[in-house]
């Protein structure tokens, strides 16, 4: 991996959020509904533009590793939909738009 000339720590690969919707097999849309409701992989906003990294986008994949439905050591992985808990932690925060 090549390195940052200001620093010895590997360039981490960005994504456009198309790149990354088609690395995790989701539509574009679905990724944004992710981002809007916490339940997607982290990003970052350069410029104004959403930006994931790679790692955090396969980070984010695994974990919705499941040995069988009644795996009982999963992770949930979220729907991209408002949650209850989200939903009055927003409210009590102010941040509902």
């Amino acid at each position: 991996m090549p390195k940052s000339d200001d620093e010895d720590e590997p360039i981490e690969r960005l994504l456009l959020a198309p790149e990354a919707a088609k690395i995790l097999r989701l539509t574009v849309g679905t990724l944004a509904k992710h981002r809007v409701y916490g339940t997607g992989p982290t990003y970052r906003k350069n410029g104004g533009r959403v930006v994931y990294t790679l790692h955090d986008v396969q980070a984010w994949s695994r974990r919705g590793v499941r040995r069988s439905t009644r795996d009982p050591f999963a992770v949930p992985m979220l729907p991209a939909k408002p949650h209850a808990a989200q939903s009055a932690a927003r409210q009590e925060h102010g941040d509902d738009e």
